[in-house]
């Protein structure tokens, strides 16, 4: 059984009604993976944005393993110190990561972002020496279109990111660097210039899909069916 984590800010967490990436890439994998799989991690929700928690289970189809460790409002700064248990109790195999941009928006220039992400890891490793990892560089989004300081934070932060996992890659733990979809446009990815609309969710499923197809021959070639 391959057992997949989920983890990210509010654009893997998702929000009440909405499908979310992860269930476009469960899909996906039930369509071109040949074992078994599931999903991992301590939560389970969505987040309510009447009530501003996570507390909803209103997913737009619930018919899914919908485990995950992701946050409204959280990143790699609060990830480092989870993940470690999370990767023990859920026995995961695989994290699928997409976060900082929260870091860079509220808690950490790029380079103690950098820190954080090998914070993260050394306890994921530490409880799972042979875990698999799948990161997703900071996407664009409204902000860093119209806020040139952060715009450059950001991009500081994935080039940082890319070397992070060419350093830290290794033979029996791999790190996979994702590629940023080339055609997320924030008009039509988005509702609101960084959250994805359905189009957006198949575009981020389908960059972790192709990252894991083309790197570990794991599923097969993403199409938003």
């Amino acid at each position: 059984m391959l057992r997949l984590m989920p983890v990210g800010d509010s654009m893997t967490i998702g929000s009440a009604g909405e499908h979310t990436w992860r269930h476009r890439l469960w899909q996906h994998l039930c369509a071109t993976y040949d074992g078994p799989f599931t999903f991992v991690g301590p939560r389970e929700t969505l987040y309510d944005k009447a009530v501003d928690a996570p507390v909803s289970y209103a997913y737009a189809d619930p018919g899914f393993p919908r485990r995950h460790l992701a946050g409204w409002g959280e990143g790699w700064l609060h990830m480092a110190p989870l993940i470690g248990e999370a990767v023990r109790a859920g026995r995961a195999d695989v994290l699928l990561v997409s976060l900082g941009l929260i870091d860079l928006g509220f808690y950490t220039n790029a380079e103690q972002t950098a820190e954080n992400v090998r914070a993260f890891v050394a306890e994921a490793r530490t409880t799972n020496p042979r875990v698999h990892m799948v990161w997703l560089p900071v996407i664009p989004n409204v902000r860093a279109a119209h806020d040139a300081p952060f715009g450059a934070q950001v991009a500081a932060f994935n080039e940082l990111l890319a070397k992070t996992a060419s350093d830290l890659d290794d033979r029996t733990s791999p790190i996979l660097l994702a590629s940023v979809p080339e055609t997320w446009d924030i008009h039509t990815d988005t509702y609101d210039g960084t959250h994805p609309n359905t189009s957006g969710e198949h575009k981020l499923a389908g960059a972790f899909a192709e990252a894991m197809h083309q790197g570990w021959d794991v599923g097969g070639p993403y199409r938003a069916d």
